[in-house]
C-alpha cells in the first residue's frame, strides 16, 4: 500500500509544504520541533485541511480533486504522543472502540489477535490511570490497529517514556513494520529512533 502526499498549508506566518511518496515500511518525518511534522500527520488523518494539494492511499483519494473524506472513513490509524486513551473506559472498551467504528469488511485483526500481538491480554479489565506509560502506549497502538487501518500514523510515540519502555515500544513498532507489513508514517526529532526504525526518511525543515 503506497501513500502519495503533496500538500501545502499556511499556519500563521509560515507555510508547510511537503511532497513525497511512501511505500511499505516505516517512513520517518524527521526534523526539529515546530517544523510542521505533526501538522502533516493531521492533514493525512483529516484533522487539518490543506490549502491545496492531494493525499492518496493506494487508489483512494483522501483529499484533492474535490474530495475531502472525513476522518472516520479514511482508514488511517493514529497513535498520539500521549496515548489519549479514554479515561472513562477500561482497556477492553478502549480497544474495541476502534473495532466497533470500522466497517466489518475493513477489519483485519480481532481483539484476541491484537492483545496477543501486543502482550496486553492481562490488562483488559484495567483502567487507563492504572497503566504504566509503556502499557498505555501499547493499548493506544492496539486501538489504532483494531480500527482496520491501511496506514498507521505515529506522532512521537516514545517521547514520554523512559529508556527501558522506549526500547520495548520500538520492538513493537518493528513488529508492526515487519510482521504486519502495515505502512507507518512516523514523526520524530530523535536521530537514534529514526536510524533504528526507518526504512525511509523525509527531512522536514524549519
Amino acid at each position: 500500500m503506497a501513500i502519495d502526499i503533496d500538500v501545502e498549508k499556511r499556519r500563521g506566518d509560515r507555510v508547510i509544504a511537503v511532497r513525497f511518496s511512501a511505500g511499505p515500511g516505516l517512513t520517518a518525518l524527521f526534523g526539529p520541533s515546530g517544523a510542521g511534522k505533526t501538522s502533516i500527520l493531521a492533514m493525512v488523518a483529516g484533522l487539518l485541511r490543506p490549502d491545496r494539494g492531494h493525499i492518496r492511499i493506494g487508489e483512494r483519494t483522501l483529499f484533492g480533486d474535490g474530495i475531502d473524506l472525513p476522518p472516520e472513513v479514511r482508514r488511517v490509524g493514529y497513535v498520539f504522543q500521549d496515548g489519549r486513551l479514554f479515561p472513562h473506559r477500561r482497556v477492553r472498551a478502549n480497544l474495541t472502540y476502534g473495532y466497533d467504528l470500522a466497517e466489518p469488511a475493513d477489519r483485519w485483526m480481532t481483539l484476541d489477535e491484537a492483545t496477543l500481538f501486543l502482550g496486553i491480554d492481562h490488562l483488559l479489565d484495567r483502567w487507563p490511570y492504572t497503566l504504566s506509560g509503556g502499557e498505555a502506549q501499547r493499548v493506544a497502538i492496539g486501538r489504532a490497529l483494531l480500527a482496520g487501518p491501511e496506514i498507521l500514523l505515529m506522532d512521537e510515540p516514545l517521547s514520554s517514556l523512559d529508556a527501558a519502555r522506549r526500547g520495548d515500544i520500538m520492538t513493537v513498532i518493528e513488529r508492526i513494520r515487519d510482521e504486519l507489513k502495515l505502512p507507518i508514517l512516523y514523526v520524530s526529532h530523535d536521530r537514534a529512533e529514526v536510524d533504528r526504525l526507518a526504512t525511509r526518511v523525509v527531512e522536514i525543515g524549519e
